[in-house]
């Protein structure tokens, strides 16, 4: 088997993140070209033209393919593999001049080779296609022409001498981007996505803060790129059939431009103030027993919880039936409903009861999901949905026909349901309704969302994958938003990927992270980045989910720091249940430092966060009907006042409420900018003058300010 894909994506097996075969190469560029192989081959040579070039295995250093992958982890492994090259060849073309027919020729067992592919190089030139909108800010159009079309735009737009870049989705490097090397791709990025540069949650959208303000948006799906130096953003756009970019300008404030874009992709509806509820999860509770296990400990220590998110109920092949149930296979893959099933003894004996036993302590339960169906080595009703999926018509596909299979890292080769039409989507959630019709579920963790690998998949929309592959993680959340909705339940959808347009659909956490400081800091940008694009309803695995568990320190100054986040959660990555335990439970984080501040702590601080409820919903609704953000960086509030930029990671909760989360390990004391106004410290009642203000941060302490016409109303919430 030889595969091949085109030029138009990142390839899944690059053995770094700059190896790719570029959109379109220009002329006199090198292009890395790579394949794909079955074990059985042993030598891959490419036609190149009248020349022939001989491919290596790509190869990696164990330890750059692990830093790519974002360290040690379960899933490290398997991105490691893949960007360790496990079946690739791969190799470095002359420089190109002129268009090239080439194929792959394989050596082996037999003898295979692959169809013919063409490249052709290009040039920037002028006067090429139509930037659409911008007025007078645009300038230095030019157009990426080869022999087979236009295949890019590229323009400037103007930067004054103090102005900041801040948008373009969740950002976890900096929360001013100019300077920045960027672009907008959905991408799954295990871990360290600061370092790397990656998102999950992109938006060709930013503010450009100072002077009077605006912003813009680049009315595409499709990937674009930004770089910015000097006195001008550059701006790159890839194009479908025609030659045109539509460029929405915003005048105004932070506020007025972040209305104007949400007025045309869309605003967060108002979700159940149980959302703002302590979440508990750890991805290796897999069965009833310690499922129940964790919210009896909670119960037992006094720490309140208000939702559990259950990861490993299901057998993480179809994700619709709970694991071990008995029941009948729908030969033609139809749903089940709860009465279908024969639960066992021991794993999941019970759901509806457990369900029912939570929701009596006032837990609401949050059930895992991934849009993708196993098809290696399925049987049983897995087969038999796969089966339908591709016989019916949902399955997304290849340029020629046939079902894709991810090519990705995680879930290899399954199959991806096509969400972009109703009729899929309806097909995908009906499988899964029991689940709130008969069972009571609350939400889904709609969690991937980033496996559409190429550029010219094929969805049922009409979109070719370079225009829906990153729409694809909008329409799944609305998938499952819309299946809660028509049983009279609010849209509680939790989820990580995402594009322009999700801020209509539920909630969103920053991804996998570690267990350390860096990361928690990352995070905190994340979350500003994405609110200052309409993601309202944000938050994190507080202090990590992965790797070793975190110390007391850092655990409980994260712990803090998330009561004033919009969502509250921990959380812990699957361990292959090895001991030590890698739970982020507070009483486990608590015996395995030896620390015994930590339970009474993180009781204290779940406490407080229950006493917040009430204004987080009533902020939360403020933010949706006047766009102003939620977790809201300073510069909505103080365009005008340079010193905010000194302090990035310093927030507004709502209206009325100032965080400077501690971010660094052994700090005594934690220096806080109040901006003018009148400020009270929270913990003290005490009134505080506007400037560089130092405190003392024990552990207990999170420096938190109150506008002083406020205070009067929560005073007693700190109390």
């Amino acid at each position: 088997m030889l595969t091949h894909r085109p030029y138009g994506i990142e390839h899944p097996y690059a053995t770094s993140p700059d190896q790719r075969i570029p959109v379109q190469p220009l002329t006199g560029q090198q292009v890395h070209l790579g394949v794909v192989v079955s074990p059985d081959v042993e030598r891959v040579v490419c036609e190149w033209g009248s020349a022939e070039l001989t491919l290596a295995p790509a190869e990696t250093n164990a330890a750059d393919a692990a830093a790519l992958a974002g360290g040690e982890g379960h899933l490290a492994e398997a991105q490691a593999t893949a960007l360790g090259g496990d079946g690739g060849w791969s190799v470095v073309t002359p420089p190109l001049t002129e268009p090239v027919k080439y194929r792959f020729h394989g050596f082996g067992d037999t003898e295979e080779s692959t169809e013919w592919f063409e490249v052709a190089p290009a040039a920037w030139v002028t006067g090429h296609g139509e930037v659409r909108g911008g007025g007078e800010r645009v300038s230095s159009v030019e157009w990426l022409v080869s022999a087979v079309g236009v295949h890019r735009a590229r323009f400037t737009l103007p930067l004054a001498e103090g102005e900041r870049l801040v948008g373009f989705g969740e950002r976890y490097d900096s929360l001013d981007q100019r300077g920045k090397k960027l672009d907008a791709v959905v991408f799954e990025q295990y871990k360290s996505q600061g370092v790397h540069g990656r998102t999950y949650l992109p938006m060709p959208f930013a503010h450009v803060v100072g002077g009077d303000g605006w912003g813009f948006h680049v009315r595409t799906s499709r990937r674009t790129w930004y770089s910015s130096e000097g006195d001008r953003l550059t701006v790159e756009v890839a194009l479908g059939d025609e030659a045109v970019v539509d460029l929405g300008i915003y005048e105004g404030s932070a506020d007025e431009v972040l209305k104007q874009f949400l007025d045309e992709v869309g605003r967060a509806e108002e979700l159940p103030d149980w959302v703002f509820r302590l979440w508990a999860s750890g991805n290796e509770w897999n069965t009833q027993e310690l499922v129940m296990a964790r919210m009896d400990a909670h119960r037992d220590l006094s720490i309140p919880v208000g939702a559990v998110v259950i990861e490993a109920w299901s057998d993480e092949e179809g994700i619709t039936i709970w694991r071990d149930a008995r029941y009948e296979v729908t030969a033609d893959g139809g749903a089940h409903s709860n009465k279908d099933f024969e639960y066992r003894a021991g794993v999941w004996p019970d759901p509806k009861a457990m369900i029912d036993e939570l929701h009596a302590r006032g837990i609401k339960v949050i059930l895992w999901q991934i849009p993708l169906q196993k098809t290696e080595f399925s049987t049983g009703q897995v087969a038999a949905d796969a089966e339908a999926m591709v016989r019916d018509g949902h399955a997304v596909l290849e340029a020629d026909g046939t079902a894709y299979h991810n090519r990705g890292w995680w879930f290899p080769q399954a199959l991806m349901p096509d969400l972009s039409t109703q009729r899929t989507r309806d097909w995908w959630t009906e499988k899964r309704r029991y689940l709130v019709d008969d069972l009571d579920v609350d939400g889904f963790k709609t969690d991937g969302g980033e496996h559409a690998w190429g550029h010219d998949l094929q969805y049922a929309d009409g979109k070719r994958g370079d225009e829906g592959n990153n729409l694809f993680p909008v329409h799944y959340a609305r998938a499952f938003g819309d299946l809660l909705r028509s049983v009279g339940k609010a849209p509680v959808t939790f989820s990580r990927a995402g594009f322009t347009g999700s801020q209509a659909h539920g909630i969103f956490w920053a991804g996998d992270e570690d267990s350390t400081w860096e990361a928690y800091r990352a995070s905190v940008t994340a979350g500003l980045t994405a609110a200052s694009c309409g993601i309202v309803y944000w938050g994190w695995d507080l202090a990590g989910f992965s790797g070793p568990v975190p110390d007391a320190e850092l655990y409980l100054r994260a712990a803090a720091a998330s009561v004033f986040m919009p969502i509250m959660q921990y959380h812990s990555e699957f361990n292959h249940h090895q001991l030590p335990l890698r739970d982020r439970t507070p009483w486990y984080v608590g015996e395995t430092t030896g620390d015994e501040r930590v339970v009474p702590l993180f009781r204290r601080y779940a406490e407080l966060r229950e006493r917040l409820v009430a204004y987080l919903t009533e902020q939360a609704a403020l933010t949706i009907s006047t766009d102003r953000p939620l977790m809201r960086p300073l510069f909505f509030d103080y365009p005008a006042d340079e010193e905010i930029w000194n302090h990035p990671h310093q927030y507004l909760l709502g209206n009325d409420l100032l965080i400077n989360p501690v971010l660094e390990p052994a700090a005594t004391t934690w220096t806080t900018y109040l901006p003018a106004g009148d400020w009270i410290d929270v913990w003290t009642g005490e009134p505080v003058p506007h400037g560089l203000v130092t405190r003392e941060v024990p552990l207990e302490i999170v420096p938190v300010y109150c506008k002083a016409d406020r205070w009067p109303e929560l005073a007693d919430t700190f109390n």
